[in-house]
């Protein structure tokens, strides 16, 4: 089969190129700017002992790590306010975070590969793709799926986002201890600071940021609304107070209103330098490939047995790694690259608000979330481009070809990145008026009528129709193989499948564009996420926003008023409603329902957006059914009059996939194997 040769050959390349701990890097060299690793202590068995084909057991491995930054090395002085962070004797900027790391016991028999993921605030998310259970702990999964094991694969995790918080004692998720920038003569850096809330309720808001001078309320304001294009109105500002700690707001009594606006303005002070989280990911991963040991002799547990490394993102990370490599840091400080390549699931065009004063690495905007955050900016796509507002040209991997370090890439996202992060921009000019081409070192894939994440198809939550439980982690497994096989062997990937403007694939964003059928209960508004050139002030390009936020606005209509906007749309659809292009799910091609990667919000919002959530309408279960409710969709007894109907149409979608390499030898006999075991069509 083909991915056990696969394995084979990549069991036997990685054996063959490992490199030998004597030629490593001593751990005072450029290179290796963590300087200090302390072991939580003994690694720990994993996966109950469990044994994986030709590798072995693993092993779980945890403990702190401390890094330095110099920061007057170029390839450091981009991030915003280190010559402003404290520093130790050295002239060096401190750092630290905990990591986790999961390796086959005898390194060896590995595949000397390193999947590495950033967790999402904090927690690792790779679970879907990779078939293992465990949440922060995946090592206590005793029955793992044999995916990444089988071929050998080295993973670790650490923290970065200040959003995280700092690292907590036996606890396995990832935090990160940031400095503090001040002014040169130690007093606090203050400035504007936003705040954005909704769904939180409760009987406090938490600030990012402490207040300059909680005395003082008069500069500041708070201000609800219940629908997104409602006028906000502000609160007295006698009816909410600081919290005694600096880290919160409250109301004199009652509860905030949950689900409910609330936007919060202030002077903030003590701005935290996230833009280091770039170089704790970057120093980490380049120690694990080529130190021997860190500065006091402790070995590098990964040392010699790293020749490859794969990031794996899911959303707010795969944002961190567009900008990581916008920003140059996939460089290390030894010139050596860092990533050889990025599986990058629902991050799309946009960036990561971190590398900004009083950034807010935890927020990501949709139709109704986070608003006004700096995350949208160009660049947005991997090609250079032009600006047609501001007149720069620009893309993200300017700096890495220049230093011929760029990681090869799979853009995988889905449709709710068009709806609710105008994803357009990462494959169309800024003006929106035209395709673009791939770059050398990326291919884009859209997965076709899915939702941001796996969803629940059987919960409504606060949205108005059901979820959609579409789950790509079969594709994305299929392409982390394609993305070693590219970054190993030079096998071109499989071409990128979006949908484009100059075969009518790529569209406006009102109902009879898209091609969206009226079926009855549903609501159709169109509602879709503009993408403005904000106004943060003049220091914005050196990372001080002097206005924030920079303005408020109605998101449900494209008005030039609030701004140059970036030109985006949408999917079009078949008459079922399910997107026509891109990566076809076997449940959307051979489908028991319409599914989009946008829904509304039930209740006291409804009709505002339900943010990351996507919708199943299922078919009509009979013809009968259908035409007594008026759904122009066929039912599922018109589509398959027997059970062999349906299990013709999976079989032939998923071989479509396979023959694209777009499915691995496994999921697609898991693909048939569901289908003949349902129950659909039969009588």
């Amino acid at each position: 089969m083909r991915n056990s040769e696969f394995r084979r050959k990549a069991l036997a390349h990685g054996v063959a190129c490992a490199l030998a701990a004597t030629s490593l890097l001593a751990a005072g060299d450029a290179a290796a700017r963590v300087v200090r690793i302390v072991p939580d202590g003994a690694a720990a068995p994993a996966f109950g002992g469990a044994s994986f084909g030709t590798v072995g057991t693993y092993e779980r491995l945890t403990g702190m790590a401390y890094g330095e930054l110099d920061p007057n090395d170029p390839k450091n002085a981009v991030i915003v306010d280190l010559a402003l962070a404290p520093r130790n004797a050295r002239g060096m900027v401190e750092y630290s975070f905990n990591y986790y790391i999961l390796k086959p016991t005898n390194p060896a028999l590995g595949n000397q590969k390193l999947m590495y993921e950033p967790p999402n605030r904090g927690t690792k998310l790779f679970g879907g793709f990779a078939g293992i259970a465990g949440g922060n702990d995946p090592a206590s999964d005793t029955a793992p799926s044999p995916f990444l094991m089988n071929q050998g694969y080295a993973m670790a995790w650490s923290g970065w986002d200040a959003a995280a918080g700092a690292p907590v004692a036996g606890n396995f998720k990832a935090g990160v201890n940031l400095p503090t920038a001040t002014q040169a003569d130690g007093s606090a850096i203050t400035g504007p600071s936003y705040e954005y809330f909704t769904g939180n309720g409760g009987t406090s808001l938490a600030l990012t940021y402490p207040p300059a001078n909680a005395a003082d309320k008069s500069t500041a304001q708070l201000t609800h609304r219940v629908h997104l294009d409602d006028t906000p109105q502000v609160v007295d500002a006698s009816t909410w107070n600081y919290a005694a700690n600096g880290k919160s707001i409250t109301l004199s009594s009652g509860n905030f209103t949950a689900n409910d606006i609330y936007e919060f303005m202030y002077t903030a002070k003590n701005p935290t330098v996230n833009g280091v989280g770039f170089a704790a990911v970057r120093d980490f991963n380049s120690f694990l490939r080529s130190a021997a040991t860190d500065d006091s002799g402790t070995p590098n547990p990964l040392a010699g047995h790293v020749t490859r490394i794969y990031s794996y993102t899911l959303s707010q990370p795969a944002r961190l790694l567009n900008d990581f490599r916008h920003l140059g840091f996939n460089q290390d400080e030894a010139g050596h690259k860092v990533f050889d390549g990025m599986l990058q699931w629902i991050g799309a065009g946009d960036g990561i608000n971190m590398n900004l004063r009083f950034s807010q690495t935890g927020r990501t905007e949709r139709n109704r979330q986070d608003e006004l955050y700096a995350e949208g900016v160009f660049p947005m796509s991997n090609v250079v481009t032009t600006d047609a507002i501001t007149g720069k040209t620009d893309g993200r991997l300017v700096r890495c070809t220049a230093t011929n370090t760029c990681p090869l890439a799979m853009e995988i996202y889905s449709a709710n990145e068009y709806w609710v992060k105008a994803a357009s921009l990462l494959h169309t000019t800024p003006d929106g008026l035209h395709d673009l081409g791939d770059s050398p070192y990326a291919r884009n894939y859209f997965i076709s009528s899915h939702q941001h994440g796996v969803g629940n198809g059987t919960s409504k939550g606060s949205c108005q129709q059901l979820g959609n439980p579409l789950d790509s982690s079969t594709i994305q497994r299929a392409l982390f193989v394609d993305l070693d096989q590219w970054a190993t062997n030079g096998v071109a990937p499989p071409p990128s499948a979006v949908p484009r403007l100059d075969n009518g694939t790529l569209v406006n964003h009102d109902q009879a564009s898209v091609g969206f059928p009226h079926i009855p209960g549903v609501t159709f508004t169109g509602l879709k996420t503009t993408r403005y050139r904000y106004n943060y002030g003049p220091r914005f390009d050196q990372g001080i926003m002097d206005i924030d936020p920079p303005l408020h606005f109605s998101p449900y209509e494209d008005n030039p008023a609030n701004g140059p906007i970036y030109p985006s749309w949408v999917p079009k659809t078949d008459s079922d409603g399910n997107d026509i292009a891109g990566i076809r799910l076997p449940a959307v091609s051979a489908p028991l329902a319409t599914y989009t990667g946008w829904s509304l919000r039930s209740g006291p919002q409804a009709n505002d957006g339900c943010e990351g959530s996507g919708q199943m309408v299922p078919f009509a279960a009979t013809k009968a059914e259908r035409l007594a409710s008026g759904d122009p969709r066929p039912s599922i007894e018109e589509r398959y009059p027997n059970h062999g109907a349906y299990v013709s149409a999976v079989a032939k979608a998923v071989n479509d996939l396979h023959q694209r390499r777009l499915l691995t030898d496994e999921d697609a006999e898991a693909y048939k194997d569901a289908a003949s075991a349902s129950s659909i069509g039969k009588k």
